[in-house]
């Protein structure tokens, strides 16, 4: 989806707000549309943050740094997500994977609505406790922990965690024999983006031996878990995984322990979540009871859309086709694989890139009312060339390159718009909240702090968090 069509040079473009605020990372601010809620609206404040922004940067003459990558942030689409998961899921208490984006913003959001956290680390345990959030609100979910971080969770009151192996289990019990343990068991997730399997997960075969080594250690077994990977597609996955997961609670209560807790873990996306959460329904509804609790992991479901990330066009390469004499582009982004696009190589995604014109504007800028993946975003209608006038009516060929010198940080092997795209020009790329920032490096000298500018499309988060 691209920004609503809306005249950013026009002061009447900002009537409806209030005195309000929405901040950005670093004291940067966009006025906050009170009246008008939705998606519409989130086009309309994501498309006026990053105009504002990229309208205030002059590659010319700027400092050092000055025109890095940045996102815009609405917090509404969080907002949104949750309320469709109290639709859809509301028996299930989502524990936010923090993994997939420790937005600090996001935390709160989340905190607010009183969801859970998923935290695999010290740090994101530190950084959830630091917002707020009571201990019992955690749960640890790695099966494999390091010893220090498994002493400071005990430290701070957080018992919730995984296991899937005995080893795991020695070590809970050397240091935090209070644990409320959660049998984390193998699935098929076959059908996600990103398999874990591989890694975690008790077979249904060594279960016997798990919970008879935790009865004998004189652990607490609280409940069963499972996680059907990563950006799940096969609703029947969730089917087998409930089904196995009343086995290992059946098992659990004849060794006399107690379980109260089903942990169904993530791989929810927006795409399919009514379908997935359906399924999901069905199979918790065949085999568990009200009375047990159930709580998931979802982490891109909330996040992947609410981020927006834009891009400065730094250089550009021209390469004519020696047989055809057909010319193409490679341009050449301040952002790659090594930063936030490091979704492409570790997430499976493919992100889409839309035309953000700034450079060589001299009038004035409008949005295009075009919402075609190739040909949306902000040109302008008063300082085109020619070679601007004739490439509307044909498309150019480009492919996209990251800053640094490594050939494999390519972002987009092939990309066409009608537009011409040229040094100093801006694109943008939408859903680029999930497992973008979060593995970002500092490889080749270049940043991996980037500014966020957040903006809220519904009223409801403005007033839980205080914009």
């Amino acid at each position: 989806m691209a920004p609503s069509a809306i005249d950013y040079n026009n002061d009447n473009a900002y009537l409806s707000v209030t005195n309000n605020h929405v901040k950005g990372g670093h004291g940067f601010a966009v006025p906050a549309v009170e009246r008008l809620n939705g998606t519409n609206v989130a086009k309309e404040m994501i498309g006026a943050a990053l105009q504002k922004r990229v309208r205030a940067i002059d590659t010319d003459t700027c400092v050092a740094g000055e025109e890095d990558a940045f996102f815009v942030a609405d917090m509404g689409e969080v907002y949104r997500q949750h309320m469709r998961w109290k639709k859809h899921l509301g028996s299930v208490t989502p524990h936010y994977a923090v993994k997939c984006n420790p937005d600090p913003v996001i935390i709160k959001l989340l905190a607010a609505l009183g969801s859970g956290f998923d935290c695999a680390s010290k740090t994101e345990i530190e950084q959830v406790l630091q917002a707020g959030v009571e201990p019992s609100r955690i749960i640890y979910a790695q099966p494999c922990k390091t010893k220090s971080y498994l002493r400071y969770s005990a430290q701070q009151g957080v018992k919730q965690m995984t296991f899937d192996n005995t080893d795991e289990l020695y070590k809970i019990k050397a240091i935090c024999p209070q644990a409320e343990l959660y049998l984390r068991i193998l699935t098929d997730d076959s059908a996600s983006l990103c398999r874990l399997s591989q890694k975690f997960g008790a077979s249904m075969d060594s279960v016997p031996e798990l919970l008879a080594l935790a009865r004998e250690l004189d652990l607490d077994i609280a409940g069963v878990a499972f996680h059907v990977g990563s950006g799940a597609s096969d609703p029947t996955a969730f089917h087998k995984a409930v089904s196995d997961a009343r086995d290992v609670f059946d098992q659990a209560l004849a060794l006399g322990f107690t379980p109260h807790t089903l942990d169904v873990g993530g791989g929810f996306i927006s795409e399919t979540f009514d379908e997935m959460a359906a399924a999901l329904s069905q199979a918790l509804d065949q085999h568990f009871s009200p009375s047990v609790r159930i709580i998931a992991e979802p982490g891109r479901y909330y996040t992947s859309a609410a981020f927006t990330l834009a891009c400065n066009v730094i250089a550009r390469r021209t390469v004519q086709d020696p047989v055809t004499g057909l010319h193409s582009y490679m341009l050449y982004l301040n952002d790659g694989v090594y930063g936030n696009f490091s979704s492409i190589i570790f997430d499976h995604q493919h992100p889409v890139p839309q035309v953000l014109f700034r450079a060589r504007r001299i009038n004035g800028l409008h949005c295009s009312s075009s919402l075609s993946l190739a040909d949306s975003g902000y040109s302008s209608s008063d300082d085109e060339t020619s070679a601007d006038r004739s490439a509307q009516h044909k498309a150019i060929e480009y492919s996209i390159w990251g800053p640094t010198c490594d050939g494999i940080d390519c972002i987009a092997e092939s990309w066409t718009s009608p537009q011409l795209v040229d040094v100093g020009d801006w694109l943008y790329f939408e859903d680029m909240g999930a497992y973008t920032k979060c593995s970002a490096t500092r490889f080749n000298g270049f940043t991996d702090k980037h500014e966020t500018v957040y903006v809220c499309s519904e009223a409801g988060a403005s007033a839980l968090l205080g914009f």
